[in-house]
């Protein structure tokens, strides 16, 4: 009735401008809360009303805050995880920026590698459920998390500026032996030997700097790309592994018996047509748009990234 007796006394339904509760807030106290937050941008709004409390000795309940904050323009938002740099790590990225900052064609010589693991049940951890309030329990609101080892597989791919390597299953820890006998022998190394100039990437990983592969790289004249440590978000082929991953948690996967085989031939699916998917034809240009970041030599690799390079 009160909607309709405005409308027809003031051809309006809506409140006038002002005429609601006034904030408890001023735009003062406004800014100096927007201060606050942006101080400690983990704080909760709980924590920002308790500091509030302490720092002007009024309450403010953490709904407040949070409307106050929305209404600045401040929302809070899943935060972008990063692996942690040392000075070395970054002194060291910067040192091979520097190095390579004029590669373009030598690019197209460069073979990526590198192992990723795909789960059966995939999530990455951003899940959301709509509810009501008292509906925690309820089994559709329910997410299962398995406390024992996740199915899945582990794999090793290379790809290349035309091409791209077999898709290798790994099974068990990888070794500096298992690396050389089960992925560079059969795999890695002819790949290397059908691409002219070609020169081999991979990260720091143990077995991947053993003695024994350095001695087998020297015996087979592999030319390697030297790399930074804890690196990833420099390599083309973290894009590949995101959009495989991303691909098998949209799938429907099998019941409660997994077959770990399933996902492994998805995975080769998935990678057999993603030259098409993920271009390493612009890999120069497309590396290097990314490389003032690493120049500036104080912004910490994402773990795993979302972009994919095309």
């Amino acid at each position: 009735m009160r909607v309709w007796k405005q409308w027809t006394d003031e051809c309006r339904t809506t409140r006038k401008s002002g005429s609601g509760p006034r904030n408890v807030t001023s735009a003062r106290d406004d800014r100096h809360l927007v201060r606050m937050a942006r101080t400690d941008r983990t704080a909760s709004s709980r924590q920002l009303a308790a500091l509030w409390s302490i720092a002007t000795g009024v309450s403010l309940c953490a709904s407040s805050i949070r409307r106050r904050l929305l209404q600045c323009g401040l929302r809070a938002r899943t935060p972008l995880y990063r692996i942690p740099l040392t000075h070395d790590h970054r002194r060291l990225r910067l040192q091979w920026a520097n190095q390579h900052r004029d590669w373009r064609a030598d690019w197209q010589h460069v073979v990526f590698s590198d192992e990723s693991r795909f789960n059966l049940w995939y999530h990455d951890g951003r899940i959301r459920v709509r509810r009501y309030a008292g509906e925690r329990h309820l089994p559709e609101c329910i997410i299962e998390r398995h406390s024992g080892r996740t199915p899945g597989v582990m794999v090793w791919g290379a790809i290349a500026y035309h091409r791209r390597s077999q898709l290798l299953r790994i099974v068990g820890n990888l070794n500096s032996n298992r690396y050389i006998r089960e992925v560079l022998q059969p795999e890695a190394v002819p790949f290397l030997q059908s691409l002219p100039g070609a020169v081999f990437q991979q990260d720091n990983a143990r077995p991947h700097t053993a003695r024994i592969v350095k001695s087998f790289f020297a015996a087979q004249q592999v030319q390697l790309l030297p790399w930074p440590a804890c690196s990833p978000d420099m390599s083309p082929i973290e894009h590949v592994w995101d959009v495989i991953g991303r691909r098998l948690a949209r799938d429907p996967r099998p019941v409660a018996s997994a077959d770990e085989l399933w996902i492994l031939e998805f995975a080769r699916s998935m990678f057999s047509s993603l030259p098409l998917l993920v271009r390493i034809r612009n890999i120069g240009t497309d590396l290097w748009s990314r490389a003032p970041d690493v120049r500036a030599s104080e912004n910490s690799p994402e773990i795993p990234n979302n972009r994919v390079f095309s």
